[in-house]
């Protein structure tokens, strides 16, 4: 952790106290507290212009058309082909297991979805 040594003017020095003290915290949580809350502001999020969303959006749906749509039997294809490799720390065999049930229900769904019609 960084070491900051700052001179005040005693009167914003007993302001801060104030408020310190008011939040039942120590000077320096107060002021860590209000340089945290002063910086995240500069971080604010704005609206994208209507004309650049509708953009943005036609862009997006172009490129899932040129991604094309891949069947069950091509992803197992290629989810049968891959190298083996580690897991990401997060991706444990259940997780994998609840994805493979999730593809085999989307599967059967599908095919029925076909048959329908």
């Amino acid at each position: 952790m960084g070491r900051l040594t700052v001179r005040l003017p005693d009167t914003l020095h007993a302001q801060l106290t104030s408020l310190a003290e008011g939040e039942g915290v120590s000077l320096n949580q107060y002021i860590v507290y209000a340089l945290t809350r002063q910086v995240t502001l500069a971080y604010t999020v704005q609206a994208v212009p209507v004309q650049e969303a509708a953009q943005q959006q036609a862009s997006f749906a172009a490129l899932l058309q040129s991604l094309g749509h891949a069947s069950f039997d091509e992803i197992e294809a290629v989810l049968a082909e891959r190298e083996p490799m580690e897991s990401e720390p997060g991706l444990s065999p259940r997780r994998v297991a609840l994805l493979r049930e999730r593809l085999a229900e989307y599967r059967v769904s599908d095919q029925k979805r076909d048959q329908d019609g």
